[in-house]
């Protein structure tokens, strides 16, 4: 071995170990920071789109119900529909706001006590509690009346279990309410009054195509013929002669219109009946009270 080995191999470790340090100490290569992303907007829901481009059809307004059952006695007197449920035995009474025997007094065609049993033993009416009662000659319940939740007729049932309708066709609580001045209301009273009321539901459908229309009664049908004019709603209504149905010419209606599906006759005094259709150009009463009451169309304008 040369003199010179050892030296040159010492010299060639000393490298291998200066250099093993600078690569330790050499600082690591770090990635640049990368900015931060701008938070991105939420996504919007999209207004559901009208592929077809057509517009919605406009639908009127309902009528506002306007309950036409007295809240006290002064609103009684008037004309009644009273009848017998599940058949034809009806008869129109008149209440009277003049007292007689047995509370105040009523009065009705005599043909009503065949027609109607019960009334052979009605002698007056009472309104107590928010009840109207028809009483004795003592002045015992013969039908005593509640209110049904419809808000439009009265219901009675005997001891023997008849069942009655009783439904306003001309009374004083139908006429239009006197405007009082404006009192001060409470909160809650206001909140009340601006509480939206529930929507009526729309039925949709066609409205009844003007003409001659016949009214059916149960059995006894084509009672009363009257003619729904093709004028702009309210169009006119008129009772044609030979009306035979005391019921529909106390109720006198003068005018109609189509509304969310429903046909209304409006009688001279305000007050309304609401039909809905039943198919074959037929409507029917709604709700399904008293006596059947259907409008048949029969001959076109």
């Amino acid at each position: 071995m040369s003199p010179r080995a050892p030296a040159r191999i010492l010299g060639f470790l000393s490298v291998l170990t200066v250099g093993g340090a600078v690569f330790a100490q050499a600082p690591q290569v770090q990635q640049p920071p990368q900015a931060p992303q701008p938070p991105q907007p939420p996504v919007e829901a999209s207004p559901p789109q009208n592929p077809q481009g057509v517009a919605a059809p406009e639908v009127a307004p309902a009528a506002p119900f306007v309950e036409s059952l007295p809240k006290d006695i002064a609103g009684v007197p008037g004309t009644w529909d009273l009848s017998r449920d599940g058949s034809t035995r009806r008869c129109v009474i008149t209440l009277s706001s003049e007292s007689g025997e047995a509370g105040r007094r009523l009065s009705f065609p005599a043909g009503c006590r065949r027609a109607l049993p019960v009334l052979n033993g009605v002698a007056g009416w009472l309104f107590t509690d928010g009840t109207l009662r028809f009483v004795d000659r003592n002045v015992r319940p013969v039908l005593p009346f509640t209110r049904r939740p419809d808000a439009r007729s009265l219901a009675a049932t005997t001891e023997s279990g008849e069942q009655y309708s009783l439904v306003p066709l001309q009374i004083l609580a139908m006429l239009p309410a006197v405007p009082v001045p404006a009192r001060p209301e409470s909160a809650a009273s206001r909140s009340d009054a601006q509480r939206p009321a529930a929507p009526e539901t729309d039925l949709g459908g066609e409205p009844p195509p003007a003409g001659i229309y016949t009214l059916d009664r149960y059995r006894d049908p084509d009672t009363c013929r009257l003619e729904l004019t093709p004028a702009q709603p309210p169009a006119p209504v008129r009772i044609l002669e030979g009306c035979r149905d005391t019921g529909l010419g106390v109720f006198d209606p003068v005018s109609w219109q189509f509304a969310r599906g429903r046909l209304t006759l409006t009688a001279r005094r305000g007050h309304t009946v609401t039909l809905i259709p039943t198919g074959d150009g037929r409507w029917r009463r709604d709700p399904e009270v008293g006596t059947t009451f259907i409008l048949r169309r029969v001959v076109a304008p």
